[in-house]
């Protein structure tokens, strides 16, 4: 009686224990899948803006259709880069996908304020000094947002690669999340652009 009741208590202590595990995997799949939406609401943000943008700039810059066309085509692309990675926060492909297409959107917004430089109507455009400032207030909030989803994404990963996690997260088809990193071939292009100084 005694040995049955010692057992019965094991097996209650290794249920809580496994229910345990299982509830911290699924606490720290939903922290980084809402550190996402927070990147979400940023991007939107930025992508809000970036019509703004062209279209001031459109006024000043009629000669300038490529670089104009160009915003808005990666826009684009960076939007379709958001959906498949809101789709699936943390998946390999959707973060490499969406890294790339804001890659490719800092780098012609860079291109679009390099160009804005040589007009100087442009440049004191109260409009474009107000868009350009909340753009420079949107990058660094997406760069919080991206450092706060990559932490979450490293806590995530620990304790679902730890023992005896590890086991339960297999069991349970917790997948590896994927931090969201700048591209090899534009780290030093995102980090500098778009610099913004009207």
């Amino acid at each position: 009686m005694l040995s049955s009741l010692i057992v019965l208590a094991i097996v209650v202590v290794l249920v809580f224990w496994g229910i345990g595990i299982y509830n911290g995997l699924v606490t720290a799949r939903n922290a980084f899948k809402n550190a996402f939406a927070q990147i979400d609401v940023q991007l939107q943000r930025r992508f809000d803006l970036i019509p703004n943008l062209v279209e001031v700039a459109k006024q000043y810059m009629s000669h300038e259709r490529e670089t104009l066309e160009a915003v808005i085509a990666a826009r684009s692309a960076a939007q379709s880069g958001l959906a498949a990675a809101k789709a699936n926060p943390g998946d390999a492909d959707a973060m490499a996908q969406l890294a790339a297409s804001q890659g490719q959107l800092n780098g012609v917004l860079g291109r679009l304020l390099a160009v804005a430089e040589a007009y100087p109507d442009l440049k004191a455009n109260q409009n474009m000094m107000q868009l350009t400032e909340e753009l420079t207030s949107t990058e660094n909030r997406v760069a919080f947002a991206r450092q706060a989803f990559n932490d979450s994404v490293m806590a995530y990963n620990n304790k679902r690669e730890v023992f005896p996690n590890s086991v339960f997260a297999g069991m349970f088809g917790f997948q590896p999340a994927t931090l969201l990193e700048i591209p090899a071939d534009k780290q030093e292009q995102v980090r500098a652009a778009p610099k913004v100084q009207f």
